[in-house]
């Protein structure tokens, strides 16, 4: 199933990346029986920050939506990561927190989020339908237009 799931990605356009090293103080995730945490993941891509800016002002909604799926993509890799490589191991997504840098007055991060919940639901089929949030943000670590995290059901 973990070829399955890489393989579904592949024909989204996406290949997993190796999972970022955090950048402070803190680990990229972990794990509580049968809960995998996952922190919050930047629109990584080609190991650099891809989009950067407030959504509603430097950028659009459709660009916003394409740092979600990069959110995701690299919350798939965590997972990785974290599951020694075996993503069939994950049970179900239960939930994704969104964070956007908005600019002032903008109202459409739940928009923006679907970039993230669409491709997370498009590669892992029910076990990723989940619950989520989506959240204005005055600003992200290192002016990123979105960061996510997550939290998933996981065979232990």
């Amino acid at each position: 199933m973990s070829a399955a799931i890489e393989t579904r990605l592949k024909d989204l356009g996406f290949e997993l990346p190796v999972a970022a090293a955090p950048a402070a103080n803190y680990v990229p995730f972990t794990i509580s029986g049968n809960t995998l945490y996952i922190s919050g993941q930047l629109p990584m891509e080609g190991g650099k920050i891809a989009i950067t800016g407030l959504v509603g002002a430097e950028v659009d909604v459709p660009t916003a939506q394409r740092a979600a799926e990069l959110c995701a993509i690299n919350i798939l890799a965590q997972a990785k990561a974290a599951l020694g490589g075996d993503l069939s191991r994950i049970r179900q997504v239960l939930k994704l927190n969104g964070f956007i840098a908005s600019a002032p007055g903008f109202a459409e991060q739940h928009i923006v989020m679907n970039g993230a919940s669409n491709l997370i639901a498009n590669v892992l089929g029910a076990p990723g339908k989940h619950a989520r949030a989506a959240v204005g943000m005055a600003a992200l670590p290192f002016n990123a237009a979105v960061e996510i995290d997550a939290i998933l059901e996981i065979e232990a």
